[in-house]
């Protein structure tokens, strides 16, 4: 007998009938001797109808009401997977995040997990109950609804696997596990069998779809295992494990993340201090700022660029509107019609020369490098919008697809 957390992303519940097919295979998975957890997102496109809703009674909703407006997708899908488990003849018992004990911090629509006291789960699990538990949600020390982010039911699957001790926690999904690319716009994308927590946080990071970020980021600090694969299709899927190191390919994945926006302040002062001061209001906002570039400061000034989540990019102008003010710079301006394109591979830190041939496949195709970010197992480039797809092909093909990869 094996103790199981499954997750169900917005489209393995879009509808009746695929919620009927999820309560199916749950209960399979059940009567094979085995004890399991079900975390579920709302359905379809419930979470941007709800955002559409409030933005029609306000353009900035405030975030705590945003937060229980935002909740209420996924109560929808627990109590009608609820009800199909028991047509299927099982005992199933339902629970906001709240009941399933995630204890979160007040940062509304990002909230961070701080907690989680998995006591009630447990308690129907031991009573031979299927427990299907709202994903995307917590409760604050201050007893608000908050939500987790984008993709937040994949954090929600994995923190509950790891306080339940679960032998293996299963995150399904619309395909058929992690690929070396999106296969909905690479036609040419191969399934990776195994994949490191290092090289899919990136992934994530960089914008692949397949997981959030700080659910990864959570499954590798406390080494849960997990595997990504298909609702509808058999298969392996994807293992998530550890992986010290591998030999062969020298990039696994290829990303595009078109969520992005570039801010750049002009003519800033060039002194100590002035960088902490811009970046520490947008943390303190608890806006991510992925890719920063400082040109060489002349006459005592410098531009500053970087990057946000498109979603921040109001919020973000917003405060550095109010600092360019502060410290005296000349002006700030934000541009939307950008993309970020990545390369991700462990096996990156042993080759020398990738950098290179990513910005010549890029320069091959007419494509024009605005921003470079590196770490030891991924290249990222921003580039014009427009160019993306280009981008996303061309470097699928010269690192996956190109049989001589590598040598």
């Amino acid at each position: 007998m094996a103790l199981i957390v499954q997750k169900y992303g917005g489209s393995s519940v879009a509808n009746i009938e695929k919620i009927k097919f999820v309560a199916k295979k749950v209960v399979e998975t059940k009567r094979k001797g085995n004890k399991v957890v079900v975390v579920v997102s709302a359905m379809g496109k419930t979470t941007d109808n709800l955002i559409s809703l409030a933005k029609q009674i306000s353009q900035n909703p405030p975030e705590k009401e945003l937060d229980l407006l935002l909740s209420t997708g996924e109560i929808v899908s627990v109590a009608l997977l609820c009800m199909a488990i028991e047509n299927f003849g099982e005992k199933a018992e339902g629970f906001p995040g709240y009941f399933a004990g995630i204890k979160t911090d007040t940062l509304y629509t990002k909230a961070r997990i701080q907690k989680i006291e998995p006591q009630k789960i447990i308690e129907e699990i031991e009573k031979g109950k299927i427990v299907v538990v709202a994903g995307f949600q917590g409760i604050s020390q201050e007893n608000s609804i908050t939500t987790l982010g984008r993709g937040g039911s994949d954090l929600t699957a994995i923190a509950i696997a790891g306080a339940i001790k679960a032998d293996i926690c299963e995150i399904y999904t619309d395909v058929e596990g992690v690929f070396s690319a999106d296969p909905h716009r690479v036609k040419n994308a191969k399934l990776i069998p195994v994949i490191s927590y290092d090289e899919l946080l990136e992934m994530a990071s960089a914008g692949a779809k397949v997981m959030q970020s700080r659910a990864v980021e959570f499954a590798k600090k406390y080494k849960i295992p997990f595997v990504v694969k298909s609702t509808f299709k058999e298969g392996e899927g994807t293992m998530v494990k550890e992986v010290e190191f591998k030999e062969g390919a020298v990039v696994s994945s290829v990303s595009i993340d078109e969520n992005q926006a570039k801010i750049s302040i002009f003519k800033v002062p060039d002194r100590p201090g002035i960088a902490g001061k811009i970046f520490s209001s947008l943390g303190n906002a608890g806006i991510n700022v992925d890719v920063i570039v400082q040109n060489v400061g002349k006459d005592n000034y410098a531009d500053i660029s970087f990057t946000v989540n498109i979603n921040d990019m109001e919020k973000a102008k917003n405060i550095i509107d109010k600092i360019k003010d502060e410290i005296g710079a000349e002006k700030v301006v934000v541009d939307p019609d950008i993309c970020k394109v990545s390369i991700i591979g462990i096996g990156m830190m042993n080759h020398p020369g990738v950098a290179g041939r990513m910005f010549n496949c890029l320069a091959k195709e007419g494509i024009n490098i605005e921003m470079i970010s590196t770490s030891e197992i991924k290249i990222s480039c921003v580039v014009r919008k427009d160019k993306g797809q280009k981008a996303l092909e061309s470097l699928h093909k010269e690192f996956i697809e190109n049989e001589n990869q590598g040598q």
